[in-house]
């Protein structure tokens, strides 16, 4: 076979190559067909037709493909949201999708993308990360892990706070791991992402406005409704707006053990954030109430961070301990302490307790949780944590 536009004879290697392409074409999603396919991609962008970039431990990393043109993207665009029944146009240019393994895909096409339809995958884990692969990774080290599981099993609720990109529903995952079979679990996400070993699961995720900007449902209706469906754990996959008070209020009346995730770069950020949140319900409701209510219903504050090596670490286990005055009052049990770093070592240093026992350690009795004190003290060691 010839090649057209060279005129050379194409070798068995580059038939190969190119009836994949056409296959992937045809029946696949194009050029981020092979993308996909590849266990080690975590994140694929499409910054219009010509530059398709994607993420591989924790480095962005350009495609040697590409599409034809704009109304090839397009093309896989609506292979995406056919199958949900919804599209993109000038009217309405942004969507939000999922493909059939889960994977989460956000598309926003001209006028509003400028060089051209954008596509972002966050590609969905075959397999998600267990505690002890996380601990493998260096997320966080076995005596956290401890802590985190006797967190979990002892009913706090737990906050996993970091900016995008930095694991939060992975590290929601594995905290979801550790709650018992015999419980039954309400999950309400935005899109659904969450990947429940669980059997006694109920999946929530909310719905988009048709064309004519109707039928919509929020986060914030689905939290409502989980409290009518007798949930012993409520999972919010991502806190963003006005459910964030529906939130605050079921698991300050009797709905302990709740999950979420928030975006936010410190502990104390994640408070202030969960705020504005609750201040976007538009009740009239006074700033030291909101903070009051807060500091009631939330335990513990997760701190994740992404590092230049691509790494991504747990860089505060943060307990809310009260109110202080007007101020929310914390404080760290882990901190990640870093130390200089060799050339080509990113993220160097370690988790460490800061010697602080942690006020709900009574809860962990109550529960009949045994973990040493011992574990927060500086120098101890490790942890013993099993599967």
């Amino acid at each position: 076979m010839v090649d057209r536009e060279t005129g050379n004879v194409l070798d068995s290697a580059q038939l190969e190559e190119l009836a994949g392409e056409v296959v992937d074409d045809v029946l696949g999603l194009g050029p981020i067909e092979p993308l996909l396919r590849d266990c080690t991609v975590t994140e694929i962008m499409v910054n219009g037709p010509e530059a398709i970039y994607f993420e591989r431990g924790g480095r962005l990393l350009r495609s040697k493909r590409a599409f034809r043109d704009a109304d090839h993207v397009m093309q896989v665009v609506e292979r995406i949201l056919a199958p949900l029944g919804r599209r993109v146009d000038e009217q309405s240019p942004m969507a939000d999708s999922r493909l059939p393994d889960g994977s989460r895909v956000n598309i926003i096409v001209p006028p509003l993308a400028v060089d051209g339809p954008s596509i972002t995958v966050r590609k969905f884990a075959r397999e998600p990360l267990t505690a002890r692969k996380l601990v493998e990774l260096g997320t966080f080290t076995p005596a956290v892990a401890d802590v985190l599981r006797a967190c979990v099993q002892a009913k706090l609720n737990v906050v996993v706070s970091g900016g995008t990109g930095t694991g939060k529903t992975t590290v929601l995952n594995v905290l979801s791991s550790f709650i018992g079979s015999d419980e039954r679990l309400i999950t309400i996400e935005d899109p659904a992402e969450l990947q429940l070993l669980q059997e006694h699961v109920v999946r929530l995720e909310t719905r988009p406005p048709t064309m004519l900007g109707e039928g919509e449902v929020r986060q914030r209706e689905l939290v409502r409704n989980a409290l009518r469906m007798r949930p012993d754990r409520i999972i919010i996959g991502e806190v963003r707006g006005a459910e964030a008070f529906d939130m605050l209020q079921a698991m300050n009346t009797g709905h302990e053990g709740s999950l979420t995730t928030v975006h936010a770069n410190t502990p104390r950020d994640a408070l202030a954030r969960i705020e504005n949140m609750v201040l976007m319900a538009g009740l009239e409701i006074p700033e030291r109430t909101i903070r009051e209510q807060i500091v009631s219903a939330v335990d513990l504050i997760v701190q994740l961070s992404r590092f230049s090596d691509g790494s991504r670490r747990v860089t505060h286990i943060t307990e809310v301990t009260g109110m202080e005055g007007r101020t929310p009052s914390m404080q760290d049990l882990f901190i990640f302490r870093r130390r200089a770093a060799a050339p080509g070592e990113g993220a160097a240093g370690a988790l460490e307790p800061t010697g602080l026992v942690p006020a709900f350690i009574e809860r962990f009795e109550r529960a009949g949780i045994r973990l040493p004190v011992a574990m927060f003290q500086p120098g101890q060691g490790q942890g013993s944590w099993t599967p």
